[in-house]
């Protein structure tokens, strides 16, 4: 009997069912638990640490104060320790805690980082009045504050010193604003101008038809943004002798005192005074910095908004290129071309595509796009500028063309999958009022088809935004000096090179010269990158929901 029923219940498919419940399950958690440990390595590193400060002596060594925040603590065997070579007593307790601070200071320490021995660290205290100061350059700088300076002379000291440090820290920030303005917008401007003027005199020397009207003219306008260039030129030497005008004197751990200059220093914080609330506050400013601001200190520092853009960008320009291809050519196999071996075959070889590997893509991409078009553009629009390339070097159009190629083929199987969905009496009665078979596909069959067409684009956007190898060949580097879309003519820069999410997380976390600086921004990077995505794919789907809902009757 309960043979019996054992074998109906299986027959039922009950079993299969829990089976893949279960399955889907363990893949809900496991990717829960990944982006909630992402998460959680990631944001974690923008929260104002306590600052410690302690005696640390190892055994037959003299004793030194440290002080610095607490990155990481783990157990480690003594065995372990006593065979790097540290004086550690193996016939103590199995494990001895082993902790690693961020004492910053590095031009003073040589590190930003030190593994200290937990048993050895006391006399531990967390002193309202350390601060941590982050700079521009050289990571953060650890100490009490001594005295404010303006041109070398003391201006503030004692209590009263760390509210006009503030001041001069709003001061400095402002200045920097304007520095940064004027250099990356008005002389800009200029140098965009200049530019646009020797290659104009160039091609005109090329086309023989450089005359001495049309050279006053050039001179003309290139003595314009000459004593323009002078003018910005005299403001921006002011604007750095003010910036430079302020220091500050900070006595570090050891009792030494060091002058730093205020125009490197970003803020400056006394983390154990904060309250809470002051926490939160900080920790969100820190938040925003990261997505707005630009990178700096080797892109362990600041923010990463060059490759917010750049992904987004890039994303947008592979769908614009993508969709018409993939439809056309999904259309023209569907409703145009003869079924026969020859069309298996073309479909077999699309199939296959998706599955070649992206980095394949990106050789073919430098190799045609970049070598081949790139240097026929070039030849054929702009030998004004040779031997310097305009588009035959990787940039944002190749970076684009190539993730569309490489996407193309799943839009491609999409699309025909929702034009065979299609019943075959919506063509006939549209034919049969009168319509062409031009303007069925036009007004009655892509539009049914368009929730299919969005489905290839949400699974090409996925895949395109999280893609890496190809683009290193391509178009992305490291660091860009400025975003391909401004205020010079053209405006969209379409052979600049970029900065993206993908990119920057492998060169944080495997080009960084700092590792462990960079390690919480790897995990902080790729959360943003999949919060890109996912509002990318979101508004794909968005899109996809209302067309579904649009031709739901039609359908029926």
């Amino acid at each position: 009997m309960k043979k019996d029923s054992l074998k109906t219940w299986f027959k039922s498919g009950s079993p299969w069912v829990w089976l893949n419940g279960g399955a889907v399950s363990i893949a809900i958690i496991m990717t829960l638990g990944l982006l909630a440990l992402i998460a959680v390595r990631g944001l974690g590193h923008f929260w104002p640490a306590n600052i410690i400060e302690g005696t640390y002596q190892i055994p037959g060594e003299p004793a030194k104060t440290l002080a610095g925040e607490v990155v990481q603590a783990e157990e480690v065997p003594r065995a372990r320790l006593a065979a790097t070579g540290l004086p550690v007593n193996v016939e103590g307790g199995e494990f001895m805690t082993r902790e690693l601070l961020k004492v910053g200071n590095r031009e003073i320490f040589g590190a930003d980082f030190s593994w200290v021995i937990g048993e050895w660290l006391s006399d531990v205290r967390r002193p309202a009045e350390l601060m941590a100061i982050e700079r521009r350059e050289w990571g953060n700088f650890y100490g009490y504050l001594v005295n404010v300076k303006e041109s070398g002379q003391v201006v503030a000291e004692g209590e009263g010193a760390w509210d006009e440090f503030q001041k001069r820290i709003e001061r400095v920030d402002l200045l920097h604003t304007q520095i940064e303005r004027l250099e990356k917008k008005d002389i800009g401007r200029i140098n965009a101008g200049l530019e646009r003027l020797r290659l104009k005199t160039r091609k005109l020397e090329l086309q023989g038809r450089l005359d001495a009207v049309a050279q006053a003219e050039l001179d003309a306008e290139r003595a314009e943004l000459d004593a323009e260039y002078k003018v910005l030129e005299s403001q921006l030497s002011d604007l750095h002798q003010q910036f430079q005008r302020d220091s500050v004197t900070v006595k570090v751990s050891d009792g030494r005192e060091i002058e730093l200059n205020m125009g490197k220093v970003v803020r400056a914080f006394r983390p154990n005074a904060m309250s809470m609330l002051q926490k939160f506050g900080f920790y969100f400013g820190k938040l925003w910095e990261f997505v707005s601001d630009d990178p700096r200190e080797a892109n362990t520092e600041g923010g990463i908004f060059p490759a917010i853009f750049g992904t987004v960008m890039m994303v947008l320009l592979m769908a614009v290129l993508v969709t018409p291809f993939g439809v056309i050519a999904a259309v023209y196999l569907r409703e145009y071309a003869r079924q026969g071996p020859l069309t298996r075959v073309i479909r077999i070889a699309v199939n296959n595509l998706a599955g070649v590997p992206s980095i394949v893509y990106g050789v073919f991409g430098l190799g045609f796009f970049v070598y081949v078009l790139g240097g026929s553009l070039d030849r054929l629009f702009f030998p004004e500028a040779a031997p310097a390339p305009t588009f035959g070097t990787p940039g944002l159009m190749w970076a684009s063309l190539t993730l569309a190629i490489l996407t193309l083929p799943v839009v491609i199987v999409a699309t025909e999958e929702g034009l065979a969905r299609i019943p075959r009496a919506v063509r006939e009665g549209s034919l049969a009022l009168g319509a062409t078979k031009i303007e069925t596909l036009w007004n009655v069959v892509i539009p049914m088809a368009s929730p299919a067409m969005m489905t290839g684009l949400i699974l090409a956007v996925a895949r395109a935004a999280g893609e890496v190898a190809p683009l290193m060949l391509v178009g992305v580097v490291k660091l860009a000096p400025s975003l391909p879309l401004d205020g010079n003519y053209p405006y969209l820069h379409l052979d600049q090179k970029i900065m993206h999410l993908g990119f920057h997380i492998y060169d944080v976390g495997f080009q960084s010269p700092n590792v462990e600086a960079a390690r919480p921004l790897v995990y902080a990077t790729a959360l943003l990158l999949v919060v890109v995505i996912a509002l990318l794919n979101f508004s794909a789907v968005y899109m996809r929901n209302h067309l579904r809902e649009k031709y739901k009757a039609l359908d029926h």
